[in-house]
């Protein structure tokens, strides 16, 4: 019961847009007065809630102190593997990026273990930053471009070359993540919660689109991430555009990825929007999204790729006349996927703060 009433008052006071008071939060909460203090104390001891002094004010009555979210308390560590670059974030619990690390290497002559080493000293950056600044780790959370299991294992990422590896195993391996929690993910997936939980006009329904080497897709319904029967879903990569078309690493002929990759869109803007655009319009009919989010290498580059997009959904969509489709890039661009990986980190810490003071206490 104590658990699940420190994540109901950490929790209440997270989605407050304002900083409640204690009477406040005991009123939100249901939870009578003396159990709320005795709760903020215990998360105010942990780094996980401040308390603030109320502004003077003219009149009768105390003012009464208000509670938010503490930016020196548990912070997440994003990590994010792909073809050509390693990236690390620091995020703290108010979703501030407190620190960020990128280091552009070809990633696909190495093998997995070697890659995720490099990776461990990017992390280790971050990590050290962090410390410099008092900031606790919670976890860190890797986003990888492949198909992933619930326990971490990347079943397949083409564009690395990777296959059947335990990505948890080899992180554990590494210094500077030995003694942290660790989860592995989907790239497109974990971007997508990031955007999900961005500010983005309340869009609980949406297609976020990666776009880099490879492209990867979340699908969003109703708030939700559609991870699919087997957790594999979002691979827009390997839509057939032309079915007699170039050869694709996966083995097939005519998949986006071969027209509409970062590499593709460099070399001609145009052939990659109408590959892109078919491939939507797809999506669009068969699941009813209206909202497509394009992040990536396709952020920065949405300008030069819409009028071709546009134009292919307009004229492939069923419904394109009665309901028009939103097209626009991602809130935090190029960063997406390791702000969402940073971001589970701290999800877990707010649905379970028990565990994690747990954890904080037995340190």
């Amino acid at each position: 019961m104590r658990a699940h009433n420190l994540a109901l008052v950490l929790q209440t006071v997270a989605n407050s847009p304002d900083r409640p008071s204690r009477a406040a939060t005991s009123t939100a909460t249901g939870l009578t007065r003396a159990t709320v203090s005795a709760l903020v104390d215990d998360l105010i001891a942990g780094g996980l809630l401040t308390e603030h002094e109320p502004a003077p004010r003219v009149g009768a009555g105390r003012p009464a102190a208000g509670l938010a979210l503490a930016p020196d308390g548990a912070a997440g560590l994003g990590l994010e593997i792909n073809v050509d670059y390693l990236s690390a974030c620091v995020v703290d619990l108010t979703g501030a990026v407190r620190h960020r690390f990128v280091a552009h290497a070809d990633q696909r002559p190495l093998a997995p273990a070697a890659a995720l080493t490099e990776l461990g000293r990017v992390a280790g950056q971050a990590r050290q930053a962090a410390a410099a600044n008092g900031l606790p780790l919670a976890g860190a959370a890797l986003a990888v471009p492949g198909l992933v299991t619930a326990d971490g294992t990347v079943r397949v990422a083409p564009n690395l070359g990777w296959q059947d590896v335990d990505a948890p195993a080899l992180l554990r391996a590494i210094p500077a993540l030995a003694d942290l929690p660790l989860s592995v993910d989907n790239e497109a997936n974990l971007a997508a919660l990031g955007e999900l939980r961005a500010d983005h006009g309340g869009e609980q329904t949406f297609l976020y689109v990666s776009g880099e080497i490879g492209i990867g897709a979340g699908i969003v319904l109703d708030g939700e991430l559609y991870r699919g029967g087997r957790g594999w879903s979002g691979e827009i990569g390997h839509v057939t555009v032309y079915p007699d078309g170039r050869p694709c690493r996966c083995g097939a002929n005519g998949c986006l990825e071969q027209y509409a990759g970062q590499e593709a869109v460099a070399a001609d803007a145009g052939l990659a929007a109408a590959a892109l655009g078919i491939a939507l319009a797809a999506v669009v009919n068969l699941l009813d999204i209206g909202v497509i989010v394009l992040g990536g290498a396709y952020a920065p580059e949405l300008q030069r790729l819409r009028p071709g997009i546009e134009a292919e959904v307009h004229r492939r969509v069923l419904t394109a006349d009665l309901a028009p489709v939103t097209l626009r890039a991602a809130t935090l661009g190029t960063d997406a996927a390791m702000r969402g990986a940073a971001d589970t980190v701290l999800r877990a810490v707010l649905d379970d703060p028990a565990s994690y003071l747990n954890l904080r206490r037995a340190g």
